[in-house]
């Protein structure tokens, strides 16, 4: 069942209900996970849906968390963003449609994909 706007507020903090609910963006280097090394799966802060893995992070040196794939591409969504006079592919939790960040194609791994990612979009949770 979808959230009213008013059932967002309550359940995010500003910060995140600005990224997540109106594709906002944190300041570069400010969010808590743009230099965690800790093992674990990074989850969707709006819902909870399992999105990357600390496995496929890397330091990208933008100040953002960056991944090179999905844990899993069935809770991931891709669109076209024609925002701020610029063309990208916007990334977004398919289950709930928060707006995560963002895609772009000059990671250093294999998939050559950087899915630059705010902090504030994300919940961890470590290996049991």
């Amino acid at each position: 069942m979808p959230k009213s706007e008013q059932e967002w507020k309550k359940k995010l903090n500003p910060e995140q209900y600005h990224v997540l609910r109106e594709k906002g963006t944190e300041m570069a280097f400010t969010g808590k996970y743009h230099n965690s090394k800790e093992k674990g799966m990074y989850v969707c802060a709006g819902c909870g849906a399992e999105l990357f893995s600390s496995d496929t992070k890397f330091d990208s040196g933008t100040g953002w968390p960056s991944f090179d794939r999905p844990e899993n591409t069935e809770n991931v969504e891709l669109k076209k963003d024609f925002s701020h006079g610029m063309i990208r592919t916007e990334v977004i939790c398919k289950k709930c449609g928060g707006h995560l960040g963002h895609i772009f194609n000059d990671g250093p791994t294999e998939t050559g994909k950087r899915f630059c990612i705010n902090s504030c979009a994300l919940d961890f949770r470590k290996p049991n």
